[in-house]
């Protein structure tokens, strides 16, 4: 399961980004952005970040996280469809002339301080 180890980097991340802000609250909050595309398993990010943040400066954090759909679109007939898979063709007319937008995200968002 990488989730677990992407949970791990997640953590050593905000440290870092709180160290370097020279914040010294409490965590309240984490938002990620994980598309539906990126080959990360939601819920076992979810369950990864309950079973190790509460020995972090995670130990209180609210894990929100946003999972945008990815945009096929096609060259051919100009069609635009969300997905939530891979896709060889166009769902509309069958082109294999197509690119595909967002839905690959794997991002840490924000962090969420309490206020001091």
């Amino acid at each position: 399961m990488h989730e677990l180890s992407i949970v791990e980097a997640l953590i050593e991340q905000v440290q870092r980004e709180v160290d370097q802000a020279g914040q010294h609250g409490r965590i309240l909050g984490l938002e990620l952005v994980i598309g539906h595309l990126s080959g990360v398993n939601v819920d076992s990010i979810r369950f990864a970040f309950e079973l190790l943040a509460p020995e972090t400066i995670l130990k209180d954090a609210e894990l929100r996280i946003d999972e945008p759909r990815a945009i096929c679109r096609c060259h051919d007939c100009g069609q635009l469809t969300e997905i939530d898979e891979l896709v060889a063709t166009c769902p509309r007319c069958g082109s294999g002339d197509i690119l595909f937008e967002g839905g690959q995200e794997l991002l840490l968002q924000s962090i969420e301080l309490e206020d001091n």
